[in-house]
């Protein structure tokens, strides 16, 4: 699994966020078979997540990372995407995508893309964002899209 990374102390406030920002994380999140495997077994217990000769027997025609753990591995890697926003709540997923396998040894990389800002009424000292969220594998193809929605501390 990732290591746990310190996050920036400069975090964008929602003022400073606009459409078209876009944010990525430094360094690859690798996916192991025994992070799969450990996952797997505790959240998604499917044969093709468990057992590498289930998993070869199975039209993946190979052991794959639940679509959980990509989600986990995706939210891992926005925690260390710079520029870091002031994050107070996430709000939710739309639009979520799995669009290829990912085994063992992918090094996963995304990109952020700021989509709206929306400024709360009711509380003032926050905004809401929205992103569109690309995990792409090492070869460049997209393993997972979403559209994430989140909630941002304003300057006082």
């Amino acid at each position: 699994m990732m290591s746990p990374v310190s996050q920036p102390e400069v975090r964008l406030l929602f003022d400073d966020i606009s459409v078209g920002t876009v944010m990525t994380a430094g360094e690859p999140y690798q996916i192991t078979a025994d992070e799969i495997v450990e996952v797997s077994s505790r959240w998604d217990p499917q044969p093709f997540h468990l057992d590498p000769v289930a998993a070869a027997a199975s039209h993946f025609g190979g052991l794959v990372a639940s679509g959980l753990h990509t989600i986990a591995a995706s939210l891992a890697l926005g925690s260390r995407e710079t520029p870091m926003t002031a994050a107070v709540a996430g709000l939710g997923m739309d639009d979520l995508r799995f669009l290829h396998p990912v085994r063992p040894g992918d090094r996963l990389v995304q990109t952020t893309e700021i989509v709206e800002v929306l400024g709360s009424r009711s509380r003032p000292d926050r905004g809401v964002v929205r992103a569109r969220r690309r995990v792409m594998n090492q070869d460049g193809i997209e393993v997972l899209t979403y559209v994430l929605t989140w909630m941002v501390e304003r300057a006082a």
